[in-house]
């Protein structure tokens, strides 16, 4: 699948598209699950990283270790700006994706469904995780200092 049609089929209208980045964040943020969420979340981002990281990485992993770890190389890409802006090195973000990519793991195992919900509740549940998955970090950071 090309980039044009991954992002069509993400976002429901085309690269460049006035409604993108509406749908993008209503799809995402409305996902029935944690796991669903990603699926939506930054198509441009998600499409190279699947394509570049996860496939390779499946063809040796089982497909959740693989996801974790594709999450931690994200969290690294991000880690690298922060380290090239800040003049020091930063882990924050392999920590940070490495908790979310483990949460996203959870609840395609246990599969659970929110899609009876309101989009509001299930936007809140998502950013919940998120945010849970970054005070984890922040915790885990005044402990380990990784940034």
């Amino acid at each position: 699948m090309k980039l044009s049609e991954y992002i069509k089929k993400r976002n429901g209208v085309p690269f460049g598209h006035p409604n993108s980045l509406r749908n993008n964040l209503e799809r995402s943020l409305g996902a029935n699950n944690f796991s669903i969420f990603w699926n939506f979340w930054n198509p441009i981002f998600g499409y190279y990283l699947g394509t570049t990281v996860f496939r390779p990485l499946k063809k040796i992993f089982p497909t959740g270790f693989s996801l974790v770890l594709t999450f931690v190389f994200c969290g690294l890409i991000h880690d690298l700006v922060t380290t090239l802006i800040r003049g020091e090195i930063s882990l924050f973000f392999a920590v940070w994706f490495l908790l979310m990519g483990m949460c996203v793991v959870i609840s395609k195992e246990i599969n659970y469904n929110l899609s009876n919900r309101k989009w509001i509740f299930r936007a809140l549940i998502n950013l919940l995780i998120i945010g849970i998955c970054f005070f984890l970090t922040k915790g885990l950071n005044t402990i380990f200092n990784f940034y």
